[in-house]
């Protein structure tokens, strides 16, 4: 065993809000997974958005400085029902990334599915229950918050062999006429 394979590396997930960005830090060692920390970078809901986007990238500015990931995955936003919240949330996220990609961080893109498939098993899987296999899967004492499990499991999905979107739902299968089947 080399040197190079012994040593971690740390992967950075990031569930992007603008009420609440949720990260979580994990560290890889062969097959095995370690809990580093998580949490969510909160701003103010009466600041206006500059102020809001700014908290975002400064509070992960300070994360990925103190706690030097290696690689960053980050959850992929979808339409919502209401056009402005998605695009409220793209710009959450579009913060997001600038902050990796200022840090020069490789960054993998996971669908809510994608994620859930590769923590739970299956897509369709429930917030508690993403909550309840990243604590067991990260033997935590606890159970993360929701905003902080999301991003943990965006972490284990990448940790997990899934290199962005489209690795893990297909991984195995055939696209044929545009499907995968």
């Amino acid at each position: 065993m080399t040197a190079a394979s012994r040593t971690p590396i740390r992967i950075l997930g990031i569930d992007p809000g603008l009420r609440s960005t949720g990260f979580g830090l994990i560290d890889k060692s062969g097959s095995a997974l370690s809990y580093v920390a998580s949490g969510c970078v909160k701003t103010d809901a009466g600041a206006g958005l500059p102020q809001r986007i700014a908290t975002i990238l400064d509070g992960l500015a300070e994360i990925i400085a103190t706690y030097r990931p290696h690689q960053a995955a980050v959850e992929i936003v979808f339409v919502n029902v209401n056009p402005q919240s998605t695009l409220l949330l793209g710009q959450a996220r579009g913060a997001a990334i600038a902050a990796l990609v200022t840090a020069r961080l490789p960054v993998a893109e996971y669908t809510a599915l994608q994620v859930k498939q590769a923590v739970v098993g299956h897509g369709k899987a429930a917030k508690e229950q993403v909550q309840a296999m990243v604590a067991r899967l990260l033997k935590l004492p606890g159970t993360p918050t929701a905003d902080a499990a999301d991003a943990l499991a965006c972490a284990i999905a990448h940790a997990h062999g899934g290199q962005g979107l489209g690795a893990l739902a297909t991984l195995g299968k055939r696209v044929r006429g545009g499907r995968i089947v």
